[in-house]
């Protein structure tokens, strides 16, 4: 399919922005959900992209989910001009939140000792009284439920 040089380009500066691009199973739809480019124009720019290996397609409830591979993002830098700094979003690192100074992560406290076992915050306190036995209450240990009347329409004689 010819496809123009500026949609083209436009196509594959989206789909380098992102690092992913979808595409619904349209192709008489005037144009892309996303960009004002025809939607064949789109599924074809990308089925061409799949066939030599620079992006990684999904097919679910008649959407087409494209992922651009590593040698996609060297293609794609290399067809748009771009420098090497320049990454997909999908890329990019995700920035950690900071840790409280003193901690190391991980079961160490602040001060490097273990923490004891029952000083996880309030996760086992509904479970465990503070010294490690059941609460009270419940069932008996001796206790054995039997159910009259169920399971293939006879009833059981005990």
């Amino acid at each position: 399919m010819i496809i123009s040089k500026q949609n083209r380009k436009v196509i594959f500066e989206s789909l380098f922005k992102e690092g992913v691009m979808v595409a619904e199973k349209d192709c008489n739809a005037p144009k892309h959900h996303e960009i004002d480019v025809p939607n064949l124009e789109v599924i074809k720019s990308m089925q061409s992209l799949t066939s030599k290996g620079y992006v990684r397609t999904q097919f679910s409830w008649q959407w087409y989910y494209y992922s651009l591979t590593n040698e996609g993002v060297e293609y794609l830098r290399e067809f748009l001009h771009l420098p090497v700094e320049i990454v997909p979003a999908t890329h990019k690192k995700a920035a950690r939140p900071p840790r409280p100074a003193g901690t190391r992560g991980g079961r160490e406290g602040g001060d490097g000792a273990y923490r004891a076992r029952g000083d996880r915050g309030d996760r086992d306190g509904y479970r465990r009284r503070d010294d490690g036995e059941k609460k009270e209450g419940g069932a008996p240990g001796e206790f054995r439920p039997r159910f009259m009347g169920v399971g293939r329409g006879r009833p059981t004689t005990e």
